[in-house]
This record gives C-alpha cells, structure tokens and sequence, in this order.
C-alpha cells in the first residue's frame, strides 16, 4: 500500500507540471486507453448536488414583481416608495416601466406586498 501512495504522488507531482494542452491529451489518452469518459461522473456528481442542494425542497425566497401600474400610478408609486425606500424618480420608474419590487423575501411578506400593491391598482406576480 506504501508504494501505491508513493506513485500515487509521483503521478500527482508530474502531472502539477503539465501544460492544460499537455493535460488534455493525458486525459484523451486515459479515456482511450480505459474505456472511460472522464466527464460522466462530472456530470453525474453534478446531478446529485443539485438534488441534494434542493431538489424537492419547499421554497423559501420569493420574488415580488409588478407587471402593470394598473390606471392609478400615483397611488402604486406611493405604496412602491413606502415597500422600497426609492425616491419619488426611481419608484416612478418601475411604475412605468414594472419590474422586481423586492427579491428575496419570506412568503408571508411576498403576499403583504402584493396586497399593498394590488389593493392600489397593481398588477403583481410572485415567483
């Protein structure tokens, strides 16, 4: 076993001294010479992790996105500056132009938000 874990880092101290060229082509030959592909268990590794990264977990951020200022945009821009804290220009714009009004909250705050804005005249989506 001591002399697996000696060539074992003479392979690894050699291979440190390769060109990414150089190590291509090693590992070109490898797969040849083996039968194997080197990138199938990458891309198997890949898959579990984000599996168990959160595969079937339930979310927990959401996203609050206004679509449409509706007819009464002076009244979304107020309750857009009172969620956000923009200035009266910025909360103008997103009225105009829709967009992400906050990223990354809690559901429950998702669904406040989206009362406050549509009870105003919004249209808004959570995601």
């Amino acid at each position: 076993m001591a002399d697996l874990s000696k060539n074992a880092q003479q392979i690894m101290d050699l291979v440190e001294t390769l060109t990414i060229v150089e190590l291509a082509d090693l590992v070109s030959a490898m797969e040849e010479k083996f039968g194997v592909s080197a990138a199938a268990p990458v891309a198997v590794m890949a898959a579990g992790a984000g599996a168990a990264a959160g595969g079937d977990d339930e979310k927990t951020s959401f996203d609050v996105v206004m679509t449409s200022a509706g007819a009464q945009k002076i009244a979304v821009i107020k309750v857009i500056r009172e969620i956000t804290g923009l200035g009266l220009a910025e909360a103008k714009a997103l009225a105009d132009n829709g967009g992400d009004i906050k990223k990354g909250v809690k559901k429950d705050e998702a669904e406040k938000i989206k009362t406050q804005l549509t009870e105003s005249g919004a249209t808004v989506e959570i995601k």
